[in-house]
């Protein structure tokens, strides 16, 4: 069999990798050193190389190899039909138990990041051994590098968490036409990018935690003689504790293929040095700056001291940073088709404010980078408004994020986006409502119509975008009374956007973390709505069961309900109802003269079956349903999960039944 020299040259590189992860070398030096002992015999012949492979066929090294060898298969995708083999950019495990296989273009460098397991992780350490089949808590580690994206098995969570994984990460040269020549070491060592470590927590009920966000500088493997180097990466916690350390990875870097010329430790520590000593500079700068323009705004009238302006964020590591670096243009690629449904996609990420350890009522400061919030699958409404707004951005609009109040909930952020005709429209990036603005004009005549306030927001402090950030200095700081007229210096205090482009603009500053592309998802929609479904069913019989309940399951009726889903999620998408009358009809065709039926719908953003059956318990219409007593009761039930990017998604279930009226 013969194989095309960029497959013989990627079975090469497996089978080394594989010696070189089993200590191969070691082993061969410790048979070699034992050979040669037993053998010092007087008048013995020299050893043959026969000798040698007889000894290591004794001692049976030559079967573990063979043994541990295994190539997996790959998996066909609709992109690898007729088109070239081309190195992959991105690489996320679709289901943990398949192996994949990426392409390796021997003509490109790359940097294999192998995670040698964990230590010191002491929040577990009195966790006891996951029995065989238990369900556990359990970590899963995250990456992000130049915009690549994996991610670990998840392993049981311990005091030394055996996270073994290896990654392979493409260097690629920026600059047009660059991409494809190979990055030497004096090209890599100007590349900053980070490896971006995200290290989630998920417990028995599937919540997840971040434990801790982390940026890897990659670049001491480049002094590196032998191209290997491992590091021992101290993982610091999040937020309130971001200055105590969560645990240690072991991290080994590697340089494939290894470098003719390595470079010397000094060098890479003098361009550290000069990156940190630049940005540093800058962000000086830029804090100077911050406190005159504050200054500035608050000479135009005391009272703005108490209005929402927000230049500054904390991130999950405590570092503050402009607030409009938050936000970048994000292009969803096909994973997401309009304004409406990035919107949707963002309201489906579960919302939870951040863990405050103590009483006190206070709010835990804490916007998410963008990849520790995609990796954790939930997060604050800061975190939800400045996703939605850089991907509006991305979608050509006029985006800003808002920082004010709502009625009933206090501080909030939401998006606003401004059409070409002036008309503004606000966007709660927490459940996608739209919201149309029009403001009141105080000096009109008492008797003038004026517009009804139609959004929950009260007041608007500041809106900023990735190059914009302006404060409100109208007299009033109400939505309802605002005028968003940013080119009008008497309503808006703008501030430089030369400033905020030498501290925000991708690459201005090596602080700044890299932005991640989104994933498209790997669930399968119609078997996690199987799934589900047969696990509803399974629950509602037995819940009838200890009513001694009969349960008889109509399936026509059944797939009758999947119209009204469709319907009901489409109508979140775009904001516009459609296909009722059809659904309606197939209902009256299918329930006959002298019978009833009742539907429930409810939404979801799990795929927890026994979460979601004891909440639809909790609504006397679905317990009516699912308690329903009578003649010729017959049930239904459908569950229909629509997969976003990141795997986010939206859970439709339906109860119904229909039954003979008796008066």
């Amino acid at each position: 069999m013969s194989l095309p020299p960029e497959k013989a040259s990627e079975l090469k590189q497996i089978i080394h990798n594989h010696l070189i992860k089993m200590d191969i070398h070691g082993k061969i030096r410790e048979v070699l050193a034992d050979t040669v002992r037993e053998d010092q015999s007087p008048g013995h012949q020299t050893l043959s190389e026969a000798d040698f492979l007889h000894a290591l066929q004794r001692r049976g090294i030559i079967d573990d190899v063979m043994k541990d060898l295994h190539f997996a298969k790959e998996v066909p995708t609709d992109t690898d039909k007729g088109s070239p083999s081309k190195p992959a950019t991105h690489f996320i495990d679709k289901e943990l138990t398949q192996l994949k296989k990426t392409n390796i273009d021997p003509a490109r460098r790359y940097l294999y990041l192998q995670v040698l397991g964990g230590k010191a992780f002491l929040e577990h350490l009195q966790e006891p051994e996951p029995l065989p089949g238990q369900v556990c808590s359990t970590f899963t580690l995250f990456l992000h590098f130049r915009n690549q994206r994996f991610r670990s098995k998840p392993v049981p969570c311990a005091c030394e968490p055996d996270l073994q994984e290896g990654f392979l990460l493409e260097i690629h040269r920026d600059g047009m036409g660059e991409g494809s020549k190979m990055a030497d070491a004096t090209t890599m060592l100007s590349i900053c990018d980070p490896v971006h470590l995200v290290l989630i927590k998920t417990d028995t009920s599937s919540e997840t935690t971040l434990v801790s966000s982390y940026f890897l500088d990659w670049r001491t493997v480049l002094s590196s003689l032998s191209g290997r180097t491992c590091v021992a990466v101290e993982l610091m916690g999040v937020g309130s504790e971001c200055k105590v350390p969560a645990g240690v990875l072991n991290v080994s870097l590697e340089l494939y293929p290894p470098l003719t010329e390595t470079l010397s430790a000094d060098i890479i520590t003098t361009q550290q040095s000069l990156e940190r000593q630049k940005t540093a500079e800058k962000e000086r700068l830029f804090l100077v700056y911050a406190k005159q323009w504050w200054r500035e705004f608050l000479e135009i009238r005391p009272s703005h001291q108490s209005k929402m302006v927000k230049i500054f964020a904390q991130d999950e590591n405590g570092v503050n940073r402009p607030v409009c670096s938050y936000v970048r243009v994000l292009r969803a690629g096909r994973l997401l088709e309009s304004p409406r449904q990035a919107a949707r996609f963002v309201s489906l990420l579960a919302h939870e404010k951040a863990p405050v350890v103590g009483g006190g009522g206070g709010k835990q400061e804490q916007w998410c980078t963008l990849m520790a919030f995609l990796c954790r699958g939930k997060g604050d409404c800061e975190d939800h408004a400045t996703l939605l707004c850089s991907l509006l951005l991305g979608f050509g609009l006029d985006a800003f994020v808002c920082v004010g109040t709502k009625a009933k909930v206090g501080p909030h952020t939401w998006v606003m986006t401004r059409g070409t005709d002036g008309t503004i429209t606000f966007w709660e990036s927490l459940t996608a409502h739209r919201y149309l603005h029009q403001a009141i004009d105080p000096d009109a005549p008492p008797l003038a119509p004026q517009p009804k306030p139609s959004s929950p927001y009260r007041t608007v402090g500041c809106v900023f975008n990735h190059q914009t950030f302006l404060a409100n200095c109208q007299p009033s700081d109400a939505v309802e009374l605002c005028v968003f007229d940013f080119q009008n210096q008497s309503r808006w205090k703008a501030m430089s956007e030369e400033a905020l482009k030498s501290v925000c603009a991708p690459g201005s500053t090596t602080s700044l973390p890299p932005l991640p592309p989104l994933c498209a998802p790997s669930l399968e929609p119609a078997a996690a709505s199987n799934q589900l479904e047969l696990e509803m069913r399974y629950l509602v019989s037995e819940h009838r069961k200890d009513l001694e309940l009969a349960t008889v399951w109509d399936d026509h009726l059944s797939y009758l309900l999947s119209s009204a889903l469709a319907a009901y999620e489409l109508e979140r998408c775009t904001g516009v109802s459609c296909g009722n009358e059809e659904f309606q009809d197939a209902v009256r065709r299918a329930v006959p003269d002298g019978h009833t039926f009742k539907g429930f719908p409810i939404h979801f953003l799990h795929r927890n079956a026994r979460r979601a059956f004891a909440t639809c318990l909790r609504s006397p219409f679905c317990e009516e349903i699912v308690c329903c007593r009578g003649d010729h009761v017959r049930l239904a039930v459908r569950v229909r999960v629509f997969a976003y990017p990141e795997n986010a998604c939206a859970v439709w279930l339906m109860f119904a039944c229909k039954y003979r009226s008796v008066l």
